[in-house]
């Protein structure tokens, strides 16, 4: 066992239909972990930094791995993963970089900044849930991740 059934996957996405995606390749794939989804950069820095509406510790436990679009509305993806992986605590956190982005500086600036692994999104839906799957067989069924309190 990898990530562990009580943690969470954080996904960070602005796309109702590429969380929804995601989601239904999860439930088919039989993840069980607790999915919590931010709609934007601002929320997701809240949320990690336990900030604004997040601010108890109790009510906003830390993900054990998080799915970052960088593209956002608001705070910018780029910015969340360097913020993130700056942070003493929440730096150890896995950040897969899943975006529309195939741009060589976006790649180059994601992995410099900390990024474990940087997928595009695939366009049509049967890829995406075999990407979806990959991803779920490497880094939630056999990656040994650390848990962040």
């Amino acid at each position: 066992m990898t990530l562990g059934k009580g943690q969470i996957i954080l996904v960070v996405e602005d796309s109702e239909d590429d969380f929804e995606a995601m989601e239904r390749a999860f439930k088919k794939e039989n993840v069980g972990n607790t999915i919590i989804r931010c709609s934007n950069g601002d929320k997701a820095i809240d949320y990690l930094f336990r900030q604004g509406k997040y601010y108890e510790p109790d009510q906003t436990p830390r993900p054990g791995i998080i799915f970052l679009d960088l593209n956002l509305p608001g705070t910018d993806g780029r910015v969340i993963l360097s913020k993130l992986k700056q942070d003493d605590i929440l730096r150890s956190i896995p950040v897969i970089v899943l975006t529309t982005s195939s741009d060589e500086r976006d790649i180059q600036d994601c992995f410099q900044a900390g990024a474990n692994t940087y997928v595009k999104k695939p366009v049509d839906f049967e890829s995406f849930i075999e990407a979806m799957r990959r991803l779920k067989d490497y880094w939630i069924e056999f990656s040994i991740i650390p848990k962040v309190e």
